[in-house]
């Protein structure tokens, strides 16, 4: 049994359409009650952009956009139109699933691109941590690698991974990721919009790590609070949702 579409879907459609698509999802968001990141997701999926270029009427009749275009040709000769992102369609893999990504992909805005990065990036560590997981400096990982017959009895191989080899490769793995966010994040706040959400959320963390970092400097050099009075400081701020 199919689950019911959403009926905010059609709605937040027809609202950016009837804004001469220049709303943005937040802005959608807040007349429909839901979250920015449902109508991107919509707006993505369904292609709206491509629902109003097909909705609207071909050029009328003595337009010079049409000069030199006998129709089905794509346009004059040298007309750049036909070069698209299709171009290269039928060397592409023809599954339905990979078509269907594809499509998805090609229609996202880049600031959505760059933000899937970003949290795709921190899943990744989140998962590694599974599987890199050391409880203790004797935290031992042998494998049987391969086993083949002998004159005298079977014989195996194993692969054995100490504590300190299972960490280091997690921690060179995360400083990969994590130059990867970093770099995401600039690309993100070069790009997106001051009025996106997702930057202001970026911007206040910015903030609060930037001023942790000047008191813990005051801190080492003898000036501002205790250490004592900076946590009593974090938690009244974390209670407040500063």
């Amino acid at each position: 049994m199919s689950r019911k579409q959403n009926p905010n879907r059609k709605k937040a459609f027809k609202i950016w359409k009837d804004s001469g698509s220049l709303l943005k999802p937040k802005e959608i968001a807040e007349k429909l009650g839901i979250t920015p990141e449902s109508v991107r997701k919509w707006k993505s999926l369904d292609q709206w952009e491509s629902k109003l270029a097909n909705a609207k009427p071909g050029a009328p009749r003595g337009n010079r956009n049409a000069k030199g275009n006998r129709g089905g040709k794509g346009g004059p000769p040298g007309n750049q139109k036909a070069v698209t992102h299709g171009l290269f369609r039928k060397f592409e893999p023809q599954d339905p699933e990979y078509l269907e990504i594809l499509d998805m992909a090609q229609q996202m805005d880049p600031v959505d691109i760059i933000w899937y990065d970003i949290t795709k990036g921190f899943q990744r560590i989140i998962w590694a941590q599974r599987i890199f997981f050391v409880k203790d400096k004797d935290d031992m990982t042998k494998e049987l690698k391969r086993e083949r017959p002998g004159e005298y009895g079977d014989e195996y191989e194993w692969e054995i991974q100490f504590a300190g080899d299972k960490y280091a490769s997690y921690i060179k793995a995360e400083a990969v990721v994590m130059r990867e966010i970093r770099g995401a994040i600039k690309q993100f706040m070069a790009i997106s919009s001051e009025d996106d959400e997702r930057r202001v959320k970026l911007e206040q963390m910015q903030a609060k790590v930037e001023k942790t970092r000047l008191e813990i400097e005051k801190l080492k050099n003898g000036d501002g609070d205790t250490e004592d009075d900076l946590i009593e400081d974090w938690v009244k701020a974390v209670e407040s949702g500063e």
